[in-house]
């Protein structure tokens, strides 16, 4: 059997549960956010960017609150892989009654929302491009209800808060780790 920690095993899992290439760039964008806040915690990069990667992967064949992310867990667990991917991958979840402690689980859940909001707000720009999107265009479209409307604004102002950091700095730091991989994710736009 192939490593669970590699990212081609892990890329294997998700393509291999995963149909919807919205939810293949959602699980890249995380990816990316996540290995961003693993730089700056000082933390293995590919090992968080792997929790990052497969934290939704079950939810194509798994939606419901019952199963996701607990039918993915299981698998993963199958599959050899550790603890701590499988309790940051339940932590993200706000209903799995698995707190989140580690830097890397409150990283998770922080990017989670956070990822899939600043990628709407960049494709509602002229230029549907993460690369002229700035924090403070995002934050105007929180007040906004009627945008992302299925994104939760108190789970976004959490994720910065379990993280310890202002908003602002929260998504600035987002939009730069999702920059990184704008081609990757579709955001690059016409610039």
């Amino acid at each position: 059997m192939s490593d669970p920690l590699s990212r081609d095993a892990a890329w294997a899992l998700l393509t291999e549960w995963t149909t919807s290439e919205s939810l293949r760039k959602h699980a890249l964008a995380v990816e990316a956010a996540v290995r961003g806040y693993a730089r700056k915690f000082g933390a293995n990069e590919d090992e968080w960017g792997i929790v990052g990667l497969l934290h939704d992967f079950d939810y194509e064949r798994y939606p419901t609150l019952d199963n996701h992310p607990f039918r993915g867990c299981e698998e993963l667990q199958r599959r050899g892989y550790p603890e701590w991917v499988t309790r940051a991958i339940l932590s993200h979840a706000q209903y799995s009654g698995v707190p989140r402690d580690s830097p890397l689980e409150k990283s998770l859940f922080a990017c989670d929302e956070m990822a899939g909001f600043v990628t709407a707000a960049s494709l509602v720009r002229p230029s549907k491009s993460v690369l002229d999107l700035e924090a403070s265009s995002v934050i105007k479209r929180m007040k906004d209800k009627a945008f992302a409307k299925g994104v939760s604004r108190d789970d976004l102002r959490q994720g910065a808060e379990e993280l310890g950091l202002p908003l602002d700095e929260h998504v600035t730091n987002v939009i730069t780790f999702l920059r990184e991989r704008a081609e990757a994710l579709g955001l690059r736009g016409t610039l």
